[in-house]
């Protein structure tokens, strides 16, 4: 077979889709993925972000025979046909696919004369993986943790920008001039977005601003509160990754936020008093109303669950793969001493809210470490 295509909305393109494209690829010599925009549907990306998206997600797989293809006020069926291609490729997952499916297959061939579908059916693993539940998960704390297992990595890339996008722009509601060049910096390569960093990303970014939004939502926390929050929240580890003239990254950090002129003189204090009382070996220094707040959400990561806790923990070893093994083992236990020692005093958290929900995890998680590098 010379030609097979794949057709789908694709908002966002999941490992699920992936396989039938893998699949399709072993059917014929070149493969088209046919990307509709439909005028019904509301997707997240824009049908020229989704193109790129997915080109970019073949292209990180090495398909080089595989080609992305806008399909704009026809059938795709129709269009394939049109483009010489005479079958369709669909994945299969259950019964209620392949009647819905069966209709759709009836339908672009006895009624609009395009292209005949071939189906397959995709492993169990990825039998419940789709683009609604994908967009399902998010929201929740963790909820990109989960998505990043169902998505390629440069969907999963752009999913995550496009969700900071949205946070970051609720602060400026009114618009500011430097808006934009600000988060393209925080989220550029000087920043979060910089590849050396294995944890302290716009993963960590989308963690601390969800914890912070669910805080919120289960205390009553005021919108004022919330904006104060989270600006320090995507300031706070804005420098990372050495002293400058004596100067701490949260120090550094604070005074690019006072430099950034988003917020006025008076109004930038606050957020910049919590940026620097992320300086974990010395946070009573920075006293301020929301700072335990501020430091649940930034050390929540450590009552996390046992798998998402290892990945940190591994992720930080990389962070710090300029140091040797031994002298890492030993910086890190003293470190994790500090943290349990607070734990088990009940200080790790001093909110209440972040103490009852990650104080017993976090012991058990810090404990486990410290056994681990002995």
């Amino acid at each position: 077979m010379k030609k097979i295509a794949f057709s789908g909305t694709l908002d966002p393109i999941t490992n699920g889709h992936m396989w039938v494209i893998q699949e399709a690829r072993e059917l014929a010599d070149e493969v088209v993925v046919l990307l509709s925009e439909n005028p019904f549907k509301k997707p997240q990306f824009s049908a020229a972000r989704r193109k790129q998206i997915v080109e970019r997600s073949v292209a990180a797989k090495g398909w080089s025979n595989v080609s992305v293809v806008l399909v704009r006020g026809d059938y795709t069926a129709r269009a394939a046909k049109r483009q010489g291609i005479d079958f369709l490729i669909r994945g299969i997952r259950n019964t209620s696919d392949f009647d819905y499916e069966n209709l759709i297959q009836q339908a672009n061939v006895d009624v609009l004369h395009g292209a005949k579908t071939l189906f397959v059916m995709p492993p169990r693993d990825l039998g419940s993986v789709s683009s609604s539940f994908v967009r399902g998960l998010q929201g929740p704390v963790g909820w990109h943790w989960s998505t990043r297992q169902f998505m390629p990595a440069p969907a999963y890339a752009a999913w995550i920008l496009d969700w900071l996008r949205k946070d970051w722009d609720s602060l400026w509601p009114d618009g500011h001039a430097a808006a934009d060049a600000w988060f393209e910096r925080l989220t550029g390569e000087t920043a979060y977005g910089a590849p050396v960093r294995a944890y302290h990303n716009l993963d960590h970014l989308v963690h601390g601003l969800t914890e912070i939004a669910v805080w919120a939502a289960n205390t009553g926390a005021s919108a004022d509160d919330i904006a104060v929050l989270k600006k320090a929240f995507w300031f706070h580890d804005a420098v990372y990754g050495g002293t400058l003239g004596g100067l701490s990254n949260e120090e550094q950090s604070a005074r690019l936020w006072l430099a950034s002129g988003l917020d006025g003189d008076t109004a930038a204090q606050e957020p910049a008093a919590l940026i620097r009382a992320t300086e974990h070996a010395h946070p009573g220094a920075h006293a301020q109303r929301l700072r335990d707040v501020m430091l649940g959400a930034d050390l929540a990561i450590l009552g996390q669950d046992d798998d998402v806790y290892d990945t940190y923990a591994r992720s930080v070893r990389i962070e710090y793969s300029h140091v040797g093994e031994a002298a890492y083992r030993s910086g890190r236990r003293t470190v994790l001493a500090h943290f349990l020692g607070l734990a088990n005093t009940g200080a790790l958290y001093a909110d209440s809210y972040f103490r009852d929900l990650y104080g017993a995890s976090a012991r058990d998680n810090l404990a486990r470490e410290i056994a681990a590098l002995r």
